[in-house]
């Protein structure tokens, strides 16, 4: 297979997991005969500090032009001030709608390592195995927004289709799973929330039948995420809720660094980003933890490149990576490992020993 992909760097500890992720890509790549080109552009406070813009149009329309993004992580404290007219998150929501992402998907699956890593008990968290999907392109986020002297308003608005589209999708990973999808609003208070549950259910209804959909409201699902994580399938929801909610999930794993995400339209074409920030406080330290941009690459190799059977080989590798006692700070600093942590670069190239084993044993039969 030939794909074009864009990296996108960014910002802070962003070019560092990048960098590990692409080295595993082009490993991919070497074991399976694939080519892939791949192409860096600036976006988040790297572009504003080089022209002025968090998404200048030049990346934009590579990535229009790609089969798929990778992207590190966008901000930091030096563009850190909510009255600047332009700042780094600019980007990644600009990206976004100009890409036509509506959906983004959150695996959340605790590896044991890291259990103990996690403030959740660790008997809760043994067999949880969920993947939260947040809508991307309406709500508050993207609504109208007034600001006076005396007050300011945000506007949350949704339209049908909206909500029929990221249904549609979380039924169709449901039906690749266990067929549960829990459907998340606050329809006792609000009125977008009530137009959600409206659709969802009728679209389940009439298109999904075999799917069993269960509603919360969004604060007893908060509550619900921690106590009983094991009962969820797939839980999707609206923009705001599925921000709060997905890092809420986060904790379920132990650490920030270990979760992959990916942002999907209709195509091919989708982003795929590690869920931490862009963390500048150990940026060019060599201990960030590059697990989370790594099974982001097997995200893009799943649902943009269509590559399961690569997608599932760095999934492994990172997995007996892990077992095998490769655990950076933030891992290691929680007592899973009697052996010292290891740096970004370092983790990369235990991932990249597993993910090579079969093709290096098969050089060595030759």
């Amino acid at each position: 297979m030939r794909a074009d992909i864009v990296v996108l760097p960014g910002d802070g500890i962003g070019p560092e997991v990048t960098r590990a992720a692409t080295r595993v890509l082009q490993a991919v790549a070497d074991r399976y005969g694939h080519h892939f080109t791949l192409s860096t552009h600036l976006i988040g406070g790297a572009a504003i500090d080089a022209t002025g813009d968090p998404l200048p149009p030049a990346t934009l329309a590579a990535c229009r032009a790609a089969d798929a993004v990778l992207l590190g992580a966008v901000g930091g404290p030096r563009w850190s001030d909510p009255q600047a007219k332009v700042r780094p998150e600019q980007g990644l929501l600009a990206l976004r709608k100009g890409l036509n992402l509506y959906a983004n998907l959150r695996p959340v699956q605790p590896h044991p390592v890291a259990l103990r890593a996690s403030p959740i008990k660790p008997h809760l968290l043994a067999g949880v195995d969920l993947m939260v999907v947040r809508e991307l392109t309406g709500g508050i986020y993207f609504g109208d927004k007034q600001r006076s002297a005396d007050g300011a308003s945000d506007l949350c608005g949704y339209t049908v289709v909206e909500i029929e589209r990221v249904m549609r999708r979380a039924c169709e990973l449901a039906r690749k799973r266990r067929r549960h999808v829990v459907s998340v609003d606050k329809a006792n208070v609000l009125e977008t929330s009530r137009l959600w549950r409206e659709v969802a259910t009728r679209v389940v209804a009439e298109e999904f039948p075999d799917i069993e959909l269960e509603h919360q409201l969004v604060d007893s699902m908060a509550m619900h995420l921690l106590a009983r994580p094991r009962d969820y399938d797939v839980i999707v929801t609206e923009n705001m809720f599925g921000d709060i909610l997905t890092d809420e999930a986060s904790m379920l794993a132990g650490s920030l660094g270990l979760l992959p995400s990916a942002s999907i339209g209709e195509g091919r074409n989708g982003v795929y980003e590690p869920i931490h920030g862009s963390a500048p406080d150990i940026a060019g330290r060599d201990i960030a933890n590059p697990c989370g941009a790594i099974l982001s690459v097997a995200l893009l190799l799943r649902h943009s490149l269509q590559l399961e059977e690569e997608a599932v080989a760095v999934e492994q590798a990172v997995a007996q990576a892990l077992d095998e006692g490769a655990l950076t700070a933030d891992l290691a600093g929680a007592g899973l490992s009697g052996q010292p942590a290891i740096g970004t670069d370092a983790t990369a190239r235990a991932v990249l020993d597993r993910l090579c084993a079969p093709l290096c044993a098969v050089q060595l039969r030759d």
